[in-house]
């Protein structure tokens, strides 16, 4: 009897340990599938709060002066509409018009590069196992049909959809933003007081550590994208670079990712610029060279040095996980997350560990 029960005891444990592991994975499922429902709401919520304390640090700066905070929140925010909007204005004709340009050029470029030194030297090597010419022939036969070129982006209908879908995704970020950054310090209480009073001095000096931090490096990594936008905007006007505009946009872009945007941003300006002339793409490599050295000896630690204190080594590697887990937004906001991390790390576990 006591073994028979023992059984039993063991049957319905095993029942029910199955049932509750079953229920839990299911829940896991739906959770799971809801987020990913609401990803995008989720990407514009953290976005605006990034920008929210990329701009708190003049936002302070002005209440330091004596300007009410909803005052000084309005100033800066319509300041940074003005900003953008003005820029784009200036640069997305000129961007518009060099896309469409090298979407009608791209046959006659394709044709030119086939004529090149390098591909007639690699035509050469693989004589009689890959037809260069045949290759390249192919690929000028594609990009003369449009509808191929527009096949690249989903089609015109995928592409308006996809306008139409950035630009509300925009206009959200940007109401999200200023209720954020007017809404900052509320934000801040409400969170300390969900905390125990005996912890809430630490959790408060933490927090305004974390958020300075986040501030100046979103303020440092804006001024770095715009220094190299402007310099590649006016270096490859100079040397005659196809798609100024364009690639000086894809610079400013890349310079929002620290360390590894911008090798990877000069890769693709050189690779198009060695599309042209051999000449071009050597001259626009050097450029890049140097410019990066400029960067990261004389600017970088000049804009960069209140901003984050994070080890070059875990800079690349937070870089490419973000990349990796959330595209180019996840590899910008990367590096604040764990400098951010290494903060809570050094002011609370440090010392709790040293207390022990």
């Amino acid at each position: 009897m006591g073994t028979g029960q023992g059984k039993s005891l063991t049957l319905n444990s095993a029942f029910r340990l199955g049932f509750t592991g079953a229920l839990g994975v299911g829940l896991a499922i739906v959770v799971m599938t809801a987020l990913q429902s609401v990803a995008t709401v989720i990407i514009y919520i953290g976005l605006a709060l990034f920008l929210a304390l990329g701009l708190e640090p003049i936002v302070q700066w002005l209440v330091d002066r004596k300007v009410p905070r909803s005052l000084s929140v309005l100033i800066v925010v319509v300041a940074f509409i003005l900003i953008v909007v003005g820029v784009a204005l200036l640069i997305a004709p000129a961007v518009i018009s060099q896309i469409q340009t090298f979407v009608a050029d791209l046959p006659g470029i394709v044709a030119n590069l086939a004529t090149t030194g390098w591909v007639t030297e690699l035509e050469e090597q693989f004589t009689g196992a890959i037809d260069i010419d045949a290759v390249f022939a192919n690929i000028a036969d594609w990009a003369s049909d449009p509808k191929n070129v527009l096949s690249l982006g989903g089609g015109v209908v995928s592409i308006g959809a996809g306008i139409l879908s950035f630009l509300t995704g925009v206009i959200i970020v940007v109401i999200l933003t200023i209720y954020f950054a007017v809404s900052m310090p509320t934000i801040k209480s409400a969170m300390f007081s969900l905390v125990a009073a005996s912890s809430r001095p630490t959790v408060e000096s933490v927090t305004e550590e974390v958020t300075r931090s986040i501030g100046r490096y979103v303020l440092g990594q804006v001024s770095l994208g715009v220094i190299n936008g402007v310099c590649s905007a006016i270096f490859l006007t100079i040397i005659g670079a196809p798609l100024p505009a364009l690639l000086a946009f894809v610079a400013f872009l890349a310079s929002l990712i620290p360390l590894v945007g911008p090798i990877t941003g000069a890769i693709i300006i050189t690779a198009s610029c060695l599309m042209v002339s051999p000449g071009l793409g050597i001259t626009a490599g050097i450029y890049y060279l140097v410019y990066m050295q400029v960067e990261a000896y004389l600017l970088s630690p000049r804009i960069m040095n209140k901003a984050v204190d994070v080890p070059g080594a875990l800079v690349i590697i937070a870089a490419i996980a973000g990349g990796t887990l959330g595209g180019v937004l996840g590899a910008v906001v990367a590096v604040p997350v764990a400098a951010s991390a290494l903060i809570i790390i050094r002011k609370v576990v440090v010392p709790a560990q040293a207390n022990k």
